[in-house]
């Protein structure tokens, strides 16, 4: 049974993220990029500065702009930057990395067009919380319903049982044992305790969590990478020259398959920074703000702190220690090639920054399928959706890493779909909306603008 699941799991996942849905998504970012006029890349260093600014335009939102960030980042900083880019290098060779970057360039404007849209389109729940995301605007802009609904139900099955849940689990899980010996289900028990009571807060508790987690678990892997880059500087130039010579080559794969370097390196880029899947319009809207493109600049910085430069330190050390050719694989070879290349701490730093890394993408992930689940049912069906959530916790924790994997990859195809259409159709507004935003900050600047809504 177990492996005719993952055999027809791994056949309709190669069905989905097929060459149509690859050309469709980074045509996607690059469209929107250059309809932008690269604003994402011109804007980049200020929207890093807005991560660290207060906002004062006095807008309505659950939680603060750095928490709505922290969330989204809690959401895509976890196994897709351990575990995600080991099996990309795994199976699609070094040069995998590259087209990680090419995905995380293009998706910083499908991110910024995502949380802008998330914010212009959000509303008020009974319980005065806001709730916005894909399923909204492309119910209230394109006036496609069926669309919205279509995205949420995606969303949820991504949410329980792929990329937010059993994924997450499953790599905790293997990293817990191979470094710490600790069973499976025990890891899965304990993670799902550890998410129950956090989810009982709803976003305002996993704001503050998140908001204190992912910040310093981020600068701790960081500084272990960069560490190893340094200890191993002589290594370094022969690291970035295989990734940039195989992305073209595919040498490092079995038959030279180059196609297979380009879907990796697209379909776990996609994974890593989710800028296509529209979570990012999920996370924005809970943001206290009421300039869009504002929050949009800060949750675009997701995509280039996730994937430019945490999934960089991770390909870097599994290029440099050469373990990729071996029976390891997911966050269990990336723990080995930190092992090895920083000998006696690696292991250990990469078993801890993952469980945090995992612990807080569940978080963040358990928020984003509950607004869609309450898009679906209705509020009042919340406590359901966070049962049912924190239950599969465990059984992810003991299936197959290729399983889980595959069924995370289906539904994470299947949400960007409604998604790209929405984000194509409203491009107009994302100009529009941009345009506003730089009207704002001239009468700033000018010092004729209100001080409240200050860009």
């Amino acid at each position: 049974m177990g492996a005719w699941l993952e055999n027809i799991s791994g056949d309709i996942s190669g069905f989905i993220w097929g060459l149509p849905l690859i050309i469709f998504l980074v045509g996607t970012g690059l469209y929107l990029t250059v309809r932008l006029m690269f604003f994402s890349f011109r804007m980049l260093p200020y929207a890093l500065k807005l991560v660290f600014t207060k906002d004062e335009s006095g807008g309505k939102g659950d939680i603060s702009q750095f928490q709505a960030l922290s969330t989204s980042l809690a959401a895509t900083v976890g196994t897709g930057n351990v575990a995600g880019v080991a099996t990309a290098v795994v199976v699609g060779g070094p040069g995998a990395v590259f087209w990680m970057w090419m995905t995380a360039l293009v998706g910083m404007a499908t991110k910024y067009s995502e949380a802008i849209l998330g914010v212009k389109y959000r509303e008020e729940n009974a319980k005065g919380e806001m709730s916005g995301g894909p399923m909204y605007y492309l119910e209230k802009g394109i006036g496609q319903k069926w669309l919205g609904i279509l995205f949420a139900f995606f969303a949820v099955f991504a949410a329980i049982f792929g990329i937010g849940n059993m994924i997450q689990a499953n790599a905790a899980a293997g990293v817990a044992n191979d470094v710490f010996n600790v069973p499976h289900w025990v890891t899965g028990g304990v993670m799902a305790i550890l998410v129950g009571l956090v989810l009982i807060g709803g976003v305002k508790s996993i704001g503050r969590v998140a908001g204190i987690i992912v910040p310093v678990m981020i600068v701790f892997y960081i500084g272990a990478g960069l560490l190893i880059i340094v200890l191993h500087m002589d290594q370094v130039p022969a690291a970035f020259g295989m990734i940039f010579s195989d992305a073209f080559s595919g040498q490092a794969v079995a038959g030279g398959a180059l196609g297979t370097v380009i879907q990796m390196g697209v379909q776990r880029g996609l994974f890593s920074n989710e800028a296509g899947l529209g979570t990012g319009g999920i996370a924005a809207s809970a943001a206290r703000t009421d300039v869009p493109a504002r929050q949009a600049l800060i949750s675009m910085t997701q995509v280039f702190i996730d994937t430019i430069i945490v999934c960089t330190i991770t390909g870097l050390t599994l290029t440099m220690a050469n373990l990729y050719t071996t029976d390891a694989n997911g966050a269990a070879l990336t723990s080995q090639s930190f092992e090895a290349m920083l000998p006696g701490y690696g292991g250990i730093i990469v078993a801890v920054t993952v469980l945090f890394f995992i612990y807080s993408t569940i978080l963040g992930w358990g928020y984003f399928g509950e607004k869609c689940f309450t898009y679906l049912v209705g509020d009042n069906f919340s406590i359901l959706y966070r049962i049912i959530f924190v239950l599969a916790i465990v059984p992810g924790a003991v299936m197959s890493l290729q399983t889980v994997w595959n069924f995370g990859d289906i539904f994470n195809g299947l949400m960007a779909i409604p998604n790209l259409i929405g984000l194509l159709l409203l491009s107009g507004v994302v100009v529009n909306e941009t345009k506003k935003f730089i009207e704002l900050r001239k009468r700033e600047k000018s010092g004729f603008g209100d001080n409240r809504r200050r860009a």
